[in-house]
């Protein structure tokens, strides 16, 4: 198939479709997992594994360090927290409001071993975990 070819671009739009339907899917359902108390919003993530560990990088702009809460309970990590509303908001009148804020939750699958966190960091907006096998 060439860049021209028109099944290449149904392909993308039919992959992007399925992925926006798994993220709706866990959103609303979240199957086999406890409900999320009162999270307003769910940030997206990238995982990546590699032979010695496994990288989570979630995306929490404007969420500070203190208010985010990771946990490993058997085989899916929690990231959790609150984002608040920037102090520039503070008696103003709000006429647009598109980055989420309040309470956040996102839960996801770990593959095969047990893990651990190893290093965490947040750097411009992404929280960065890298996760190690238990021994």
């Amino acid at each position: 198939m060439t860049a021209a070819d028109p099944r290449s671009w149904m392909w993308a739009e039919a992959c992007a479709m399925i992925e926006r339907a798994e993220q709706l899917h866990r959103q609303f359902f979240r199957p086999g997992l406890a409900p999320a108390a009162a999270a307003n919003w769910e940030p997206p993530v990238d995982v990546f594994e590699s032979e010695r560990e496994l990288t989570i990088v979630a995306a929490l702009p404007g969420v500070e360090p203190q208010d985010i809460e990771v946990s490993i309970d058997r085989d899916a990590l929690l990231i959790a927290g609150v984002r608040r509303l920037p102090t520039v908001a503070r008696g103003t009148a709000i006429h647009r409001l598109e980055i989420p804020h309040g309470r956040f939750e996102r839960r996801i699958r770990l593959p095969g071993a047990q893990w651990q966190v190893g290093r965490s960091s947040l750097v411009n907006g992404c929280l960065l975990l890298s996760l190690t096998p238990r021994r």
